[in-house]
């Protein structure tokens, strides 16, 4: 191995540690992942939402699903005509 070589792989290794080293400084990024009251209770409030919107959605659906049965009924009706 070369000193070119020997110095990219120490200035690699360098820049590792240090990027290492700053992330243990900051501490983790979420903070909400280590507060278990708030999370818990934002996961409710999500979860929640995500039930009423599902119960909107089968609504939605079925009124579509009304609506082209009915519409088929009267093109069927008219045709008989």
């Amino acid at each position: 191995m070369d000193g070119g070589q020997l110095t990219a792989i120490i200035i690699v290794a360098i820049v590792m540690v240090a990027s290492i080293f700053r992330a243990r400084v900051r501490g983790p990024r979420h903070s909400a992942a280590f507060d278990d009251g708030r999370s818990r209770a934002e996961n409710q409030r999500l979860r929640d939402e995500v039930h009423e919107l599902k119960e909107r959605i089968k609504v939605l659906e079925r009124i579509t699903v009304e609506k082209e049965n009915s519409l088929a009924k009267e093109i069927e009706s008219l045709r008989d005509r």
